[in-house]
């Protein structure tokens, strides 16, 4: 189980860092409110223990971000709308974002950063020079490169959260997202993912799609 109180420090760090001078609001609200949708009932793998993944991945990536707390920031808010029957949820999770940091004290450049992060979430492919985009989609894509018994309690939470798709529509759709990802140049744009994630991930990638065919 999370360490529901370690995660609320994390934030409270996170978001203290990237106020404007001055501060704001109890940062522990926001903490709350974010918390409660990570732990919704619909969410099988989209949970607090990805959120807590990601963080640590962030955190380990830190030294090639522009920004390493809008990083954090994005990773609290990059999944915080997620409803598997839904398509919009990245969009809807940035606009969380831009509603609750201006409140929360964040100033709206860095607010506009942490919105952009999260719908580049869609896609998962950043710009060259985007460094903090880097980070974030690294960290987000990381349990791709896990190994094997990882991995395939990852893919069964994925098909857990949608329960309600049938199987042939599923295996097909599921295939779609795999092909997108490995017909990306590089899955990971940090120098540490590409030495240490991409040939696993690669790996667990064609494996899953092979598997999905037969």
């Amino acid at each position: 189980m999370a360490d529901l109180d370690a995660l609320r420090l994390r934030f409270a760090r996170a978001l203290e860092a990237a106020r404007s001078p001055g501060g704001g609001p109890d940062p522990a609200p926001y903490a709350d409110n974010l918390l409660a949708r990570w732990q919704e009932p619909q969410r099988r793998y989209h949970t607090v223990a990805h959120l807590t993944a990601v963080l640590d991945h962030v955190d380990a990536l830190e030294e090639y971000a522009a920004d390493p707390d809008v990083v954090r920031l994005a990773a609290w808010f990059h999944d915080a709308v997620y409803l598997p029957k839904r398509s919009e949820n990245e969009e809807r999770s940035a606009r969380l974002a831009e509603r609750a940091l201006p409140e929360a004290g964040v100033p709206e450049a860095r607010t506009a950063e942490v919105a952009r992060l999260v719908r580049l979430t869609v896609t998962h492919d950043p710009a060259d020079d985007d460094r903090d985009g880097q980070v974030l989609c690294d960290a987000d894509l990381a349990i791709l490169a896990a190994p094997p018994s990882a991995y395939a309690v990852y893919t069964a939470e994925v098909r857990e959260e949608y329960h309600f798709v049938p199987g042939d529509a599923f295996r097909a759709g599921r295939s779609a997202v795999l092909r997108q990802l490995l017909a990306l140049p590089r899955l990971y744009r940090t120098p540490y993912g590409q030495e240490h994630w991409e040939a696993t991930a690669r790996y667990n990638l064609g494996s899953e799609l092979e598997m999905l065919s037969t």
